[in-house]
């Protein structure tokens, strides 16, 4: 069976659609997959790493913005969706005549899925956000199934005919382990630990909270606090630790530019903040822990906040914009928390009750159905 992919943009659309295709992979080994991105996208560097072929067809995503500028933009947009992107994943499908294509959101799978579908090829998206983009929206309509991370993000689509919740695939199972172990494995005693970061960049506003946060942390004691401050703010937060009188304790701290294993961190903390990514939220609620939610503001269509809004709404987060994030609301928000250890059990538990596990799975099972036994 041939099966195409659409993916572009962000890891958070690329992460979800490679699980599904190791899943694929996984159980059907002759399965010939094709992936379809930006020749120059992240896209490119994610799948052809993990093992995929990759084809780049050059595409442009609109702007929502109405400003002069972001109208030409968008008349080169059009160009590449109705002339030259069209026309290249006409003839890819023609080329590799997949059954299916698989998409995962941003405007490559609304490209990819909407041809798709216009030459017969059984199509199936996925919305990883609580909040749907434009490109689930428009093809809630025409896709054979809309799979959906969360219960939430029916509530903003017209169609829901064809919607199925499966929650978001992980490329690889988180490995749970007891905080305990998690703490000892990272050299850190075993009391209460907080972990932080901002994304792959860091984030300027949860970096300087933090460095206030880890003030009061020195001054109530016996906390740990691990932080990533991304990969250009170390200048800025050390900085904002001198300013709160705070010098690095290496028995206390694991302050780094990157955490490349987040799912120990994870697991070692009682308290975790972070911006509100599609998979952040779903490791939250894989691994059940609290949290505190920065959304990023710039987010498209505000869906961090939509994210973000699913935990709080279950009692399993506290939301902060970004706009209101400060050190002083920082610590007055973990103290409380800190101090009062069943309102962070609580959440704890609510978080852990969300988890969806076995996606990939469920992705699978419901790709199946529409091939009937053709893929056995």
């Amino acid at each position: 069976m041939n099966v195409l992919f659409a993916a572009g943009g962000t890891a958070g659309h690329i992460n979800p659609a490679l699980a599904i295709a190791d899943k694929m992979k996984s159980v059907f080994p002759e399965t010939n997959i094709l992936f379809v991105g930006k020749p120059d996208g992240m896209e490119k560097k994610l799948v052809t790493k993990a093992g995929y072929e990759f084809r780049g067809v050059e595409m442009m995503g609109f702007q929502r913005k109405p400003t002069p500028k972001n109208a030409v933009k968008n008349i080169k947009a059009a160009y590449c969706y109705f002339i030259s992107a069209k026309h290249a994943v006409k003839k890819i499908i023609e080329e590799f005549k997949p059954e299916l294509a698989v998409g995962t959101g941003g405007y490559v799978t609304a490209t990819v899925l909407s041809q798709a579908a216009a030459m017969g090829v059984k199509t199936v998206t996925h919305e990883s956000n609580s909040y749907p983009g434009l490109t689930t929206k428009m093809l809630s309509k025409k896709a054979d199934k809309v799979l959906l991370a969360s219960e939430d993000a029916e509530k903003y689509l017209k169609d829901t005919s064809r919607c199925i919740v499966t929650g978001n695939p992980l490329r690889t199972n988180i490995p749970i382990e007891d905080r305990q172990s998690a703490r000892k494995r990272l050299g850190l005693s075993d009391d209460f630990t907080i972990l932080s970061f901002g994304g792959s960049l860091g984030a300027n506003r949860i970096t300087s909270a933090v460095a206030r946060l880890i003030a009061w942390e020195h001054d109530t004691g016996s906390i740990n606090h691990i932080h990533s401050y991304g990969s250009k703010h170390r200048d800025m937060f050390y900085d904002e630790l001198k300013n709160n009188g705070i010098t690095e304790d290496k028995s206390r701290h694991i302050f780094c530019d990157y955490i490349d294993n987040m799912y120990t961190c994870m697991c070692a903390a009682d308290l975790i903040i972070s911006r509100s990514g599609a998979m952040t939220v779903t490791e939250l609620t894989e691994i059940g822990r609290a949290s505190v939610l920065v959304p990023f503001p710039q987010a498209a269509e505000n869906h961090q906040y939509f994210n973000a809004k699913t935990l709080a709404d279950k009692n399993a987060a506290i939301i902060i914009e970004d706009k209101n994030l400060t050190g002083e609301l920082l610590v007055e928000t973990v103290s409380r928390l800190y101090f009062d250890r069943n309102a962070l059990l609580e959440m704890e538990k609510n978080a852990g009750s969300m988890k969806k596990s076995n996606a990939s799975d469920k992705i699978l099972k419901e790709i199946m159905e529409l091939f009937d036994d053709n893929m056995s």
